[in-house]
């Protein structure tokens, strides 16, 4: 039976403390709660010298700014019946409209680097399929994506596909050496032992090292979602017609940091379910996985 000591204020410093749950709780809270009064209290000084100020919305600027993204449609857009119904309303709005847009680029972009983690795996079992590309790869990693930009779209065009691609260019190479490393750590004697037991190279491959280092390979993907967003970002801010990152363009042209700010803690809510989904995941499929 574990015995519960009170808090001393020593145990802030004490490496073998284990906090009660409800003091982890409470302190997970610690950081936000002081990000939201220090912009309170910054919001409030600001207003009070320029009641009007926009650069750092007061609260109620912010709700109306909340309202237009959720219940109204996008500048561009034909005007929705103001007696429409809730859904209506919410399936035309703008933040709607926006996120579907970046959404279905994000998850397109997510499926065509699964072949990346196949050639990581093959690039740590198989000799040749090394020797073939893993020069390629770590020179490719070693090129700015946003450089390829141009020839992106001079290749692609200014529709969807160029976006799509600089958002795999960008993170392929690095998932691929990352995934390489990963199995390559899985013990030799382990592969030894499999082709005694009569595996097949498929077995070894598939059966033996990827069911092993998946849960680390998810681990790696989670960490290369903000990489992600962020070539989505910057490929729909440069030209796009819709998505999350063109709508804070326009809004910044306009000073309106009462949308800026929601579609900011929105991408940011969005990333952090998605995160919380593969972890979800990785703890259902692997629970022998202890991560670090």
């Amino acid at each position: 039976m574990t015995i519960k000591k009170p808090f001393r204020p020593g145990d802030l410093i004490d490496i073998q403390v284990r906090p009660v749950r409800l003091w982890t709780q409470s302190l997970s809270w610690l950081l936000f709660l002081a990000g939201i009064v220090l912009y309170a209290q910054f919001s409030i000084s600001r207003h009070r010298e320029n009641p009007e100020d926009r650069v750092v919305p007061s609260l109620n600027q912010l709700v109306q700014g909340v309202k237009a993204s959720v219940l109204e449609p996008a500048e561009e857009d034909d005007p929705i019946d103001s007696n429409a119904a809730l859904f209506e309303r919410l399936r035309h709005s703008m933040l709607w409209k926006d996120t579907v847009a970046s959404a279905r680029r994000f998850f397109i972009a997510l499926a065509l680097l699964l072949p990346a983690v196949l050639l990581g795996l093959h690039m740590a079992v198989f000799p040749y399929a090394d020797a073939v590309f893993l020069r390629f790869v770590l020179f490719l990693d070693k090129i700015i994506a946003l450089s390829l930009l141009p020839i992106l779209f001079i290749v692609f065009g200014i529709e969807e596909w160029s976006k799509i691609m600089l958002m795999v260019i960008g993170v392929a190479p690095t998932l691929i050496l990352d995934t390489c490393n990963i199995s390559r750590s899985v013990p030799r004697e382990q592969i030894v032992k499999a082709f005694t037991l009569k595996s097949t190279n498929a077995d070894v491959a598939y059966r033996v090292i990827l069911k092993q280092v998946m849960p680390q390979i998810i681990n790696s993907v989670r960490l290369n979602l903000k990489p992600l967003a962020l070539f989505l970002f910057a490929g729909e801010m440069i030209a796009s017609t819709d998505g999350l990152a063109y709508r804070i363009a326009i809004m910044r042209r306009h000073m309106g940091m009462d949308i800026i700010l929601p579609y900011l803690l929105w991408v940011a809510l969005l990333l952090f379910v998605l995160d919380s989904l593969l972890r979800f995941a990785n703890r259902r499929l692997h629970p022998w996985f202890q991560p670090l």
